[in-house]
């Protein structure tokens, strides 16, 4: 029964990218505790990773995760950072929020902000911000991307070049503090650096997780970023640099 299920579980995991340790003990009718071994079987094996709720499938190095990895990936991490990253928020700002799972999770905690007026190219902030009176939503159009619930290209960078936003609230695919911050997407990497060229303060919103590692397409080098908020588990190596670099470093 346990290697039937172990198969099933790669199945699953081949299919959707990620499993979560909580539905597969209902589906199994088994406790936790032994889905977290098979997990941890699977991970020796490397067929999977393991991530808080669940697991996803081993991935290769710089290709970006699928969305629904990174929506439980670090989640806790996540939160505070969000909640953090919203003090630094004034009533009546205009406010540019980038795509990602950190900076939604951000938006989530504007709610009672005064006149905030928020620009951004993710459906889901949209979503979550529409029906708040204090907070006018703009969403810049453009082709949506598959799964990602974002949009990009030319009439979205076109719409951005008509704003200026007091801050940019950046997600951050990698950062390597000689180089800077690093994404995947091509076009998102490129309406990204208008969302720089249009925002009077740049604030990146990272975990521990997203720092010396490199990605595909460079977004802005080091010393343009205002801000870096993080969590406590960054290392102080990290932080050090960064500050060198002229970044402030805010941990949540």
């Amino acid at each position: 029964m346990r290697i039937e299920r172990k198969d099933e579980i790669i199945h699953m995991v081949t299919e959707d990218k990620v499993v979560k340790a909580n539905l597969l003990s209902e589906k199994f009718q088994v406790s936790m505790e032994t889905i977290r071994r098979d997990l941890e079987e699977l991970e020796k094996e490397g067929i999977v990773k393991r991530v808080h709720g669940g697991a996803v499938i081993n991935l290769a190095h710089s290709v970006e995760p699928d969305y629904s990895y990174r929506e439980i990936k670090n989640y806790e991490e996540k939160l505070l950072i969000g909640k953090k990253a919203v003090s630094l928020v004034e009533d009546g700002e205009t406010i540019i929020i980038d795509i990602g799972t950190t900076t939604l999770e951000f938006a989530r905690f504007l709610r009672g902000k005064k006149k905030v007026t928020v620009l951004t190219n993710s459906l889901k902030i949209a979503f979550e911000l529409m029906d708040d009176p204090n907070i006018t939503v703009i969403i810049f159009g453009g082709k949506v991307r598959l799964g990602e619930g974002s949009t990009s290209g030319y009439w979205a960078e076109e719409m951005v070049d008509q704003f200026y936003a007091d801050k940019l609230f950046l997600g951050v695919g990698t950062l390597e503090t000689e180089k800077g911050i690093m994404d995947y997407h091509i076009e998102e990497s490129n309406l990204r650096r208008h969302f720089i060229h249009h925002a009077k303060q740049i604030i990146g919103l990272a975990d521990y997780s997203k720092f010396e590692a490199d990605a595909l397409n460079m977004v802005c080098e080091t010393p343009k970023i205002d801000y870096i908020v993080t969590d406590e588990k960054t290392s102080k190596k990290v932080i050090k640099r960064l500050n060198e670099k002229g970044v402030q470093v805010i941990l949540a």
